[in-house]
């Protein structure tokens, strides 16, 4: 099919990982039954954004993947014939652990892991504790569905993510999110973070002619309010759907995937790249 319904699951989290889990699994039934065909959770969806602080004891909310989680969403996926992406706290081994999109086809399949490859260290944000930054590579999966690629959160700040996932073949780029404003600096940033958000993320779309769907949170947690706002752009960059800022929503949004080839044949990004250029591009800066 060239028409697909994404389904984007906007919710908060609370401290009962089965709590979360079992809404959320209620919300992935919702958006099936509304039309989705591949659904997106929003980052690390099974726990409250632990990140704020550094606590060795909160390492034991990691857990393997493949894994429990997994095969009930696997089981999910089978059962409502939906992919599904899945950004859990990934344990690999002890003391080595990774931010993790698992991605399910709707066949139950469990297709593989992408773990999160750029790591931020913010206040509030504190994820270098926590994250080994990934080494899976940017990939893409082909799922019944679509031809997906999944990057996470941080990432969607980097065009190099966006273009080297593209490359491999996405037609869709998925990005779950944890992302939201300190209450010392909503008044005077707010805004304009949250353009800089969406904006880089449009860039994305248009640069590599794609969708992309940007899945976030909402609600209080400590210091930040996560702001929402999921949406899904298309190639032109355009918003076709977004949730609100506050609310929890199951954002259903019909994606046409014929118009990824359809823009690329206007504007061939891909053709008049000057890869002979690009080597400076993998130095850290400059010359040096």
């Amino acid at each position: 099919m060239s028409t697909v319904n994404l389904g984007l699951i906007q919710t908060h989290a609370t401290d009962d990982k089965v709590d979360n889990l079992q809404r959320t699994m209620t919300l992935v039934r919702e958006a099936a039954a509304k039309g989705a065909k591949i659904v997106c959770l929003q980052e690390l969806f099974l726990t409250p954004y632990f990140c704020k602080r550094e606590d060795t004891e909160l390492f034991d909310l990691a857990e393997p993947i493949p894994g429990k989680t997994t095969e009930d969403l696997s089981a999910l996926a089978k059962e409502l014939n939906v992919v599904i992406v899945a950004s859990l706290f990934e344990k690999r081994a002890a003391g080595l652990y990774h931010n993790t999109a698992a991605i399910i086809d709707a066949d139950g399949t469990y297709m593989g892991k992408y773990r999160k490859m750029h790591i931020p260290e913010d206040p509030g944000f504190n994820e270098k504790f926590y994250f080994t930054p990934g080494d899976t590579g940017y990939r893409v999966w082909r799922t019944k569905h679509g031809n997906i690629g999944v990057l996470v959160c941080w990432d969607q700040w980097y065009p190099e993510a966006a273009r080297l996932t593209a490359m491999q073949g996405a037609d869709i780029l998925f990005y779950p999110t944890a992302i939201g404003w300190l209450a010392s600096e909503k008044d005077e940033l707010g805004k304009a973070q949250h353009c800089a958000w969406e904006t880089v993320q449009r860039g994305h779309a248009v640069a590599n002619g794609c969708f992309v769907a940007a899945v976030n949170r909402v609600g209080f947690e400590e210091e930040t309010e996560f702001w929402g706002q999921s949406f899904v752009a298309n190639p032109y960059g355009e918003i076709v759907a977004k949730a609100s800022r506050k609310d929890e929503e199951v954002l259903i949004v019909p994606v046409e995937l014929k118009e990824v080839e359809d823009f690329r044949r206007i504007w061939p990004f891909f053709r008049d790249r000057r890869i002979d250029s690009y080597q400076p591009i993998v130095q850290r800066w400059g010359n040096e």
